[in-house]
């Protein structure tokens, strides 16, 4: 791909001293961070190779600081660290910049139409200041589109500069059009993305913000299903985890537990049949068995029951098939099994970050802070090859990030779990 592609958008020239002098001293604003970092034998580039622009504060700013108003939505299901971003947006806005107008518009993509009557929070450090010790988000959140034009006219309206954007490839597609139709009018607003989504699932960054503490609050639930299914005879203990295209978070959870004997998950199909040859094989030489599997996997054996606001498949609960399914299969065979089902979905979205998450979450916000104040617009922040760069919108929602199962995670897992590598 041409390196063009990732190159950032600005409102304009950048003519104001930042505030922030001392942070941006040494800062190399050229610099930029390589998109693939490994050089293949006999490998010789004749162009410049494709880079995404490096985050961080900059020399000189389009936005006076004192003349500013900042906006933020989140959109989307929850996802633990929205509060985080919040609360970090703020505070940097407020403490390095001196944005003293900053608002939080409720109820996603609502809070810019007026039909609604959602009535913006005022935003500030007192406001802020404990909300990262919970979960969900102070703003709400929604999902599906309203219409750009109404929400266009709102940001001008109300006097908006910067909107921050948080919420998932749905969301970033629905700022892409903003950013369209903003330039269309000739307005000078920046929408700044911080993509927010549990399954890990968007391109040219490594993580999302909620993917840690997804894991990591997956435990309890497959050691309970382990010791579930341990404490009696053919005993198979069965957990679904979220991931409806990208099986991230079930793969990352299943190597940290080492107790999960199959995991399935949306890149990789797989046979009905053979999920029960294997679970006879298991329960033959184990007398147990766990089994964690994403949302969206099996999509061939459930049909989606229609679509949701924002345009997603309703998928059918392959968690509950399945277990139907296990106990039908051995009762038919006159060996039936004790089946435990735990879907830890909801507890996990609403908590709070860990501490690992609330880090990662702050350094995103400021990251989106500087980029905003600069003027930069239609784009996202993420992590890359271990620093945070600025990614086009574009290129972040072009496609969705998968496992892929000719990879080196995906061996990790065959090799952990035992399970075949065809099922």
């Amino acid at each position: 791909m041409n390196q063009t592609n990732y190159r950032i958008d600005n409102l304009g020239e950048c003519r104001i001293p930042s505030p922030l002098t001392s942070l941006v001293a040494g800062a190399d604003e050229e610099a930029r961070i390589m998109l693939d970092p490994i050089l293949k034998k006999g490998q010789v580039n004749h162009q410049e190779p494709s880079s995404l622009e490096l985050s961080g504060p900059r020399r000189k700013i389009f936005f006076t600081p004192e003349k500013t108003r900042a906006a933020i939505i989140t959109c989307g299901g929850l996802c633990p660290g929205l509060n985080d971003v919040i609360r970090s947006i703020t505070m940097v806005l407020w403490y390095r910049y001196g944005v003293r107008n900053i608002l939080g518009l409720r109820y996603g993509y609502e809070g810019l139409n007026p039909d609604f009557h959602h009535n913006p929070i005022q935003l500030n450090p007192d406001v802020v200041e404990d909300i990262h010790q919970k979960g969900g988000t102070i703003l709400g959140s929604s999902r599906g589109p309203q219409d750009v034009g109404v929400m266009v006219d709102y940001l001008q309206e109300m006097q908006i500069d910067i909107l921050f954007t948080v919420g998932g490839d749905g969301t970033q597609r629905g700022a892409l059009d903003l950013v369209e139709e903003i330039s269309r009018r000739g307005a000078k607003i920046a929408v700044i993305g911080i993509p927010k989504t549990i399954d890990n699932d968007i391109s040219c960054t490594e993580r999302t913000f909620g993917f840690q503490t997804a894991v990591a609050l997956s435990q309890p639930s497959i050691d309970s299903a382990h010791m579930e299914a341990k404490a009696v005879r053919n005993g198979v203990g069965l957990v679904k985890l979220m991931g409806r295209d990208s099986g991230f978070v079930a793969a990352y959870a299943s190597l940290a537990s080492s107790d999960v004997n199959l995991l399935l998950v949306p890149e990789v199909s797989f046979s009905l049949p053979k999920v029960m040859h294997f679970l006879e094989e298991r329960l033959k030489q184990k007398s147990h068995a766990v089994i964690v599997v994403a949302e969206g996997s099996g999509k061939e054996l459930l049909p989606p029951d229609g679509q949701d606001a924002s345009g997603n498949e309703i998928l059918g609960d392959i968690g509950v098939f399945l277990k139907h399914a296990i106990q039908a299969h051995f009762r038919q065979n006159g060996r039936p099994v004790s089946v435990k089902y735990i879907d830890p979905s909801y507890t996990i979205r609403s908590a709070r970050a860990n501490a690992d998450d609330s880090v990662f979450c702050f350094r995103l916000a400021e990251n989106a802070v500087h980029a905003a104040m600069a003027g930069k617009t239609g784009m996202v922040v993420g992590l890359w090859n271990g620093h945070f760069v600025d990614i086009p919108s574009i290129e972040a929602v072009r496609q969705r990030k998968k496992i892929d199962p000719s990879s080196s995670l995906w061996t990790s897992i065959l090799d952990n779990t035992g399970q075949p590598d065809l099922i």
